[in-house]
């Protein structure tokens, strides 16, 4: 008896292609997390998902656990850091954060959580902005 083993086929069906948003959201996540290498940081996870919320980085910055929402824009017109932080969903994102360490059993081990601003203008190659400390979970 043999087996044969092919690569995953193709799924049937029509999916419709990903939206123009969905594919600068993951470009801006690919280029803050270079800039966090760059400045030595550690990527641990990239896309956290759970049943409780998602995360979009989460890095090691020396002992400490970095939880990082990006916020990417493509527009000729800087964004405002302040209105984009405004509209972060914190308390959901300090939810995901709380089950990733406790899966982990690392509740005591220091953490906090950044904003990345990646803004990629018409021309020329994005500006990434990064905010350490952007949010402060109460509790």
């Amino acid at each position: 008896m043999s087996f044969a083993f092919r690569k995953n086929p193709k799924p049937s069906g029509n999916y419709p292609p990903p939206r123009p948003s969905k594919l600068l959201g993951s470009r801006g996540e690919r280029a803050a997390a270079r800039h966090l290498r760059q400045r030595h940081f550690r990527i641990l996870t990239r896309n956290y998902r759970c049943p409780v919320g998602e995360i979009d980085l989460i890095a090691a910055d020396g002992d400490t656990l970095v939880f990082v929402e990006v916020k990417t824009r493509a527009q000729d017109e800087e964004p405002d850091a302040a209105q984009l932080s405004a509209r972060v969903q914190w308390p959901q994102i300090a939810r995901a954060a709380r089950y990733y360490l406790m899966q982990r059993s690392a509740q005591d081990r220091p953490c906090r959580f950044d904003l990345v601003t990646v803004w990629w203008p018409s021309r020329g190659a994005p500006i990434i902005e990064h905010f350490t400390d952007a949010h402060q979970p109460h509790g």
